[in-house]
């Protein structure tokens, strides 16, 4: 789908609406291509203005080219011009998610304004070839940035060393950035799902948890893997296996019309039976794309049925105060008969 397509898209979706303010970045690159840190895009029935400030002049102008989307350079504060466009339209739709009190107050005297409830986060969720292509090259690139990094991997680093150099071989790798702070857990810290990686020296038994993503291209992967340093014990192999069981039990689940919290139901029964159920304590998954977390959100009761061209995550876990935490990720394509992994990194237990 190309960025005229998908902005003639939003306009089959404006329903009572005459206008759409898109003030999301992602949303912004998803539906003009344009790559800036600064900008709005006004969506009428007729035309489509991208405004953004005399930094990105020649930017914006070279990456709209073909999208039929007017790129437009202002000097001062873009809600001013804004605010003079939004004057005579009937309903304008926002982006609740993205505009803060004072701008909306601001906003909403010139026209009546609507929350757009996810219109083009909607669209989203379904990914084009491209789309799926820069996905798969970003999860290669984090596969790969793993590898190289666990094979500079030495006993007494700390975990700020070994996400330093995760990080810098994605960036080696062709990556922009992380797609989030990238997670090195050891021993007890790994208990913890969102743990900050710190001082802690990384020795010679215990478990260790990464959790890390790339953006290539403008796109993320996700992927968490457990590693542990000396001999596992017989519990921590059966918490392993338990964590493994469930994800493939997910990943087993997914297939077009299926409801995301189907997928959820699916791990979580499997932790259930090993008696792990209040040791799983976050979602199954979530959608990925443009952005590290996107609809649909793949957790308890939600009714998003998947659809071909989804890219998600499935990445249940348990945690256990005192022995640390399991979670085991990778990053999957919804295809027309099922379901593709696309992360390509082993899921066994390494043994450092």
């Amino acid at each position: 789908m190309s960025t005229r397509s998908r902005v003639a898209a939003v306009r089959e979706r404006f329903g009572d609406l005459d206008s759409l303010l898109v003030t999301s970045l992602p949303n912004i690159r998803y539906l003009t291509g344009f790559t800036g840190s600064n900008a709005m895009v006004l969506i009428t029935r007729r035309k489509a203005v991208l405004f953004t400030d005399p930094r990105y002049t020649l930017q914006s102008v070279a990456e709209t080219a073909g999208s039929g989307v007017e790129a437009r350079t202002v000097k001062g504060p873009l809600e001013l011009t804004v605010v003079k466009k939004l004057k005579g339209l009937r309903k304008v739709g926002f982006e609740s998610g993205t505009i803060g009190y004072a701008s909306w107050e601001h906003f909403a005297k010139a026209a009546p304004l609507e929350p757009s409830k996810g219109l083009v986060e909607t669209l989203r969720m379904v990914k084009s070839e491209d789309e799926i292509a820069a996905i798969r090259a970003s999860v290669d690139t984090n596969s790969q940035a793993f590898a190289a990094a666990i094979g500079r991997f030495r006993f007494g680093m700390s975990e700020l060393d070994l996400a330093a150099e995760i990080d810098y071989q994605m960036r080696l790798l062709g990556a922009e950035k992380p797609a989030f702070e990238t997670i090195v857990a050891f021993k007890a810290n790994s208990a913890l799902p969102h743990a900050r990686p710190g001082a802690a020296k990384i020795d010679r038994n215990g478990l260790l948890l990464i959790d890390m993503g790339s953006f290539r291209g403008g796109y993320a992967s996700d992927m968490t893997r457990c590693l542990h340093l000396g001999a596992p014990a017989a519990k921590t192999r059966q918490l392993y296996r338990a964590v493994l069981e469930a994800q493939l039990a997910a990943i087993d689940a997914v297939r077009p019309g299926v409801k995301a919290g189907s997928i959820d139901k699916a791990a979580r029964g499997t932790l259930e039976k090993h008696g792990l159920a209040k040791a799983f304590v976050h979602s199954t998954g979530h959608g990925l794309g443009l952005e590290i977390h996107e609809t649909p959100r793949i957790g308890k009761g939600d009714k998003t049925k998947l659809a071909s061209g989804m890219a998600i995550t499935i990445e249940p876990g348990a945690y256990l105060r005192g022995q640390g935490g399991v979670r085991i990720e990778d990053t999957v394509l919804v295809t027309p008969t099922g379901v593709e992994i696309l992360t390509p990194t082993p899921k066994q237990l390494t043994i450092l």
